[in-house]
């Protein structure tokens, strides 16, 4: 069982006693994240590939970082780990080499549940090199992403499938293994993107067999930076967009420019955190243990509490009138979302209850959350969209009952 104090205390930002249900957007940085970055400025701030100590260490600390991420995503090699500035960027990035791939007439295959970072490049590259945007759509009632949908989009002419591994808009989590594995049956490579997943749950790239996988570390604990796995076969193989002279070998050779060598010591500071928990509170406090069993022993032990989260949030939002949750509310399948829950209030704009609760030192999000295919299916998009309440492991039950008590308040003073 985690102890919150203790949880609470690795996060400077929650001392200010806002209660935090923005995570979706971006979480807190953890303290652990923050002396990483705070030390590389100190002591090892320089450029790649000098030939002095400082230069020398900040190289260190980059390959340290690479292995640590492919230890926690399961990766075959550290060479499988590409640094970016964002999920987007790196997203775009790779679609314009993926691009060259394609042919009049090919398929790409999307998802109406994604974020828009995994729809539009791919309608961008489409549109250049006359492909074909097959759709799957998800159920309305429970925002679930249709799966025999991507049975029947799926083509011989299918090269790529895009989907996410958790939607950022209303929590569902996706059988991306399932969509890998599909993909593969007619050739095409699967893109997934982790954004929202990454900070609840484990993730083994190996086992979901799928082509490319991107996460962003500010969505869990650390700084705005990314990450982007790839089978080393298809990023070997790939034509990258770089300036000369650079390397052809991967990583490095999809990573433009000079990095954020600070956010890349904190990215490795956010895996810090999770081993403190796995040490902490997951028993994994052996020195002996392989790096990732302690990973995945701290990523266990929050999820285990935020699903009680996710328990007494959708069930304090249940006894609201008027209020409607859009995704899974069955106790019974938590295991199926992760604790992002948006829903929209009779006679309140998500607009006005943000700032209604904002104004009471309660952070939450409204509108799309840049997935304007999720709330123009639901046609919620001429109207704002939803609010959107984001809990991860830090936050509590006290916060919770905050929360539904201002919502309860609001509505009264409607009526």
């Amino acid at each position: 069982m985690l102890n919150l104090d203790l949880v609470r205390s690795q996060f400077p930002a929650l001392a200010s006693g806002a209660v935090h249900l923005d995570n979706p957007g971006g979480t807190q940085i953890a303290r652990q994240s923050l002396e990483r970055i705070q030390h590389y400025y100190q002591h090892t701030n320089a450029n790649h590939g000098g030939r002095f100590r400082t230069s020398h260490e900040s190289d260190a600390m980059v390959a340290g970082t690479r292995q640590a991420i492919a230890d926690w995503l399961n990766a075959a090699r550290p060479e499988e780990i590409v640094f970016g500035p964002n999920m987007t960027t790196l997203t775009l990035h790779m679609s314009r080499s993926l691009a060259h791939l394609l042919q009049p007439g090919d398929e790409i295959v999307l998802t109406h549940l994604d974020h828009d970072a995994n729809v539009a490049p791919w309608l961008l590259i489409a549109r250049e090199r006359g492909c074909t945007i097959r759709w799957v759509d998800f159920h309305r009632e429970d925002c679930t992403l249709d799966l025999d949908s991507l049975e029947r989009a799926i083509s011989s002419r299918t090269k790529i499938v895009a989907v996410g591994y958790a939607s950022n808009a209303v929590g569902t989590i996706n059988d991306v293994q399932r969509a890998a594995r599909i993909a593969h049956r007619v050739g095409a490579l699967c893109y997934v993107d982790a954004v929202q997943y990454v900070a609840h749950g484990v993730v083994d790239v190996q086992a979901l067999d799928c082509d490319f996988l991107v996460c962003s570390a500010y969505k869990f604990f650390g700084p705005h930076w990314a990450v982007l796995y790839g089978k080393y076969d298809v990023l070997d193989r790939l034509t990258a967009y770089k300036v000369r002279p650079s390397s052809d070998v991967p990583p490095e050779k999809w990573e433009t420019g000079t990095p954020s060598f600070e956010a890349i010591a904190g990215t490795l500071g956010a895996l810090d955190y999770f081993a403190w928990l796995g040490q902490t509170f997951g028993g994994a406090d052996k020195p002996e243990l392989p790096r990732r069993e302690v990973l995945m022993a701290g990523m266990e032990a929050a999820r285990r509490y935020e699903r009680e989260l996710s328990r007494a949030l959708i069930s304090g939002l249940q006894t609201i009138s008027g209020l409607r949750i859009w995704g899974i509310t069955d106790p019974a399948r938590l295991d199926e979302r992760v604790p992002t829950v948006s829903f929209t209030l009779e006679g309140h704009s998500p607009d006005a209850v943000a700032e209604a609760l904002g104004r009471e030192g309660i952070y939450v999000w409204n509108g799309n959350f840049y997935a304007p295919e999720v709330t123009t299916t639901l046609g919620l998009e001429a109207s704002g969209g939803m609010v959107r309440i984001g809990a991860v492991h830090y936050n509590t039950q006290a916060e919770i009952e905050r929360l539904i008590d201002v919502l309860c308040r609001l509505m009264e003073q409607r009526e």
